[in-house]
């Protein structure tokens, strides 16, 4: 190949990579401006015990639910929920179609089920429901129970539990058709009936 030839062949070269590598600046400065427009905080935050992250109080579902980390602190990339129970019982069984979910116990005892599988969770143990998986959890011992509740993404779902408020404190009778159009709003499908109850419980 003479120098010409080459020259030509490297020229070319450079040309693929540099248009190889625009859709990926182009991508990475769109992300950048994403982040920068939704605003993350760029100074850590307290949120007390027994305290919402925004002073809020949702009496929903049987328990109290406190936003401890919010979809606006993330940039929508996760929300976390501290919920207290009194009620025995929990959601019918349902899917976020674009959230995961992830289940931690601190206190009480629950039955949470995944797909096939059906977990007992006692303080310290914990689960993850993958998006697009059927799950559901039920608080199944005496007294109070807490729990920590994770969804990443953010989505929507502060907006679906504000508007679960507007029902009562209560779980709702008759899930399956209570909340089917809530729960469609938010990305959300129930697939099936709250979780039974041990018979011990």
């Amino acid at each position: 190949m003479s120098g010409k030839q080459v020259g030509w062949a490297t020229a070319q070269g450079m040309k693929r990579r540099l248009f190889l590598q625009l859709p990926l600046a182009a991508a990475a400065f769109a992300l950048e401006a994403r982040t920068a427009e939704l605003g993350r905080p760029e100074k850590g935050f307290k949120v007390e015990a027994q305290r919402d992250r925004y002073a809020e109080e949702l009496l929903i579902m049987g328990g109290r639910f406190d936003c401890k980390v919010s979809g606006r602190d993330t940039a929508g990339d996760l929300c976390i929920y501290h919920t207290i129970r009194e009620a025995k019982g929990g959601p019918a069984l349902h899917r976020h179609h674009q959230q995961d979910e992830w289940f931690y116990v601190m206190q009480g005892e629950f039955l949470c089920k995944v797909g096939e599988d059906t977990f007992n969770l006692r303080p310290g143990d914990s689960a993850f429901g993958p998006r697009k998986v059927p799950h559901a959890f039920a608080k199944i011992s005496e007294g109070e129970a807490q729990m920590l509740v994770l969804f990443q993404p953010a989505g929507s779902i502060e907006e679906f539990f504000k508007e679960i408020s507007k029902l009562g404190k209560d779980i709702p009778a008759n899930q399956e058709v209570v909340m089917k159009a809530l729960c469609e709003r938010h990305g959300m499908e129930v697939v099936g009936p709250p979780l039974k109850l041990p018979r011990y419980s």
